[in-house]
């Protein structure tokens, strides 16, 4: 089992500004509309750069998985990546960085933002949701990363809007719509309202699309479908194939810190608890805030040195 963080490498975007490596540069719309594509280029260029760095760190320390941000490129519905001032050397790096994946067997994903519904009756919003996870299957494709679920891009069905029924039905037909650089990587999640989708509603989006579900244990405490952890767990398991599945684990901020005023739902900065894998077999995306912090923590508390090699008594 691999288990892996988010987005960010807190060790390496926690040092001064002119020593510190991230994937998350952005800007604001004014600041694109001032300074144009040129602007655009170099900000994804640099956080291509510093992704390979943080690959070269997470395999120091034994890191097989990491969820690269979707901010790794800014306001990229406003152009095409191939006409960045930098594109061939943007593309020569992330090569780079898809030969480093390739070569030491990691795993890397992706979690498109909020914003994307693809269950939305507004064809606008459909349009402008497509639109950002094609730039997410390109990076993917510039990233060399295989198209199938291993390379996950996982997403929510994304609201009601009212009527589950058809907001499913909305969601499944414009999946249909998708190219294969996004279709064949593409994961739905469970949520953490009851309003929402339960792992269990989820299996409907699988029968029709054969989109593999992700199972956030989390979530699950608040939308559980009638179903305990471990029998969502395995129906998530049983969609993803020859392909090891992804589940999502964290803890209640509320509970870490004893704080009633804190909704139950926020993510734990840490973890004070180990994760049960109910004897199945799966990829562990800890979304803890404090990242791969959280993540030595985790280890610690599966009984694992901070490298992941097992304590000897």
């Amino acid at each position: 089992m691999k288990l892996g963080y988010a987005c960010i490498c807190k060790t390496l975007s926690e040092q001064p500004k002119s020593k510190r490596v991230t994937t998350n540069r952005t800007f604001r719309k004014a600041t694109f509309e001032e300074k144009g594509l040129s602007h655009a280029s170099a900000v994804f260029l640099q956080n291509s750069k510093d992704l390979l760095k943080i690959l070269k760190w997470n395999e120091q320390h034994n890191i097989k998985f990491f969820r690269l941000s979707s901010q790794i490129v800014s306001w990229a519905t406003e152009y095409q990546l191939v006409d960045l001032p930098d594109y061939e050397e943007i593309e020569r790096v992330l090569f780079e960085c898809g030969m480093f994946i390739e070569e030491h067997g990691m795993r890397v994903t992706s979690h498109p933002d909020h914003f994307v519904k693809l269950a939305s009756p507004k064809e606008d919003v459909v349009r402008n949701s497509i639109r950002d996870l094609e730039i997410h299957g390109e990076v993917f494709d510039l990233l060399c990363l295989p198209r199938n679920h291993y390379a996950k891009l996982n997403i929510h069905v994304g609201a009601s809007y009212g009527d589950k029924p058809k907001a499913l039905d909305n969601f499944c037909r414009n999946v249909d719509r998708l190219s294969d650089a996004v279709r064949s990587r593409l994961t739905v999640e469970n949520d953490d309202r009851a309003s929402l989708y339960s792992t269990k509603d989820l299996m409907e989006v699988y029968k029709r699309v054969s989109t593999p579900i992700v199972h956030d244990l989390h979530h699950h405490h608040f939308n559980t479908g009638g179903l305990s952890n471990a029998d969502a767990l395995a129906l998530a398991v049983s969609t993803w194939g020859d392909i090891t599945p992804v589940a999502h684990y964290s803890q209640s901020r509320a509970t870490e810190y004893n704080d009633p005023r804190i909704k139950a739902h926020a993510h734990s900065d840490s973890y004070w608890t180990a994760f049960d894998t109910y004897g199945m077999e799966f990829d562990t995306m800890l979304e803890c805030k404090h990242k791969e912090i959280g993540l030595f923590k985790m280890r610690e508390l599966l009984g694992k040195d901070k490298f992941g090699k097992d304590i000897k008594n």
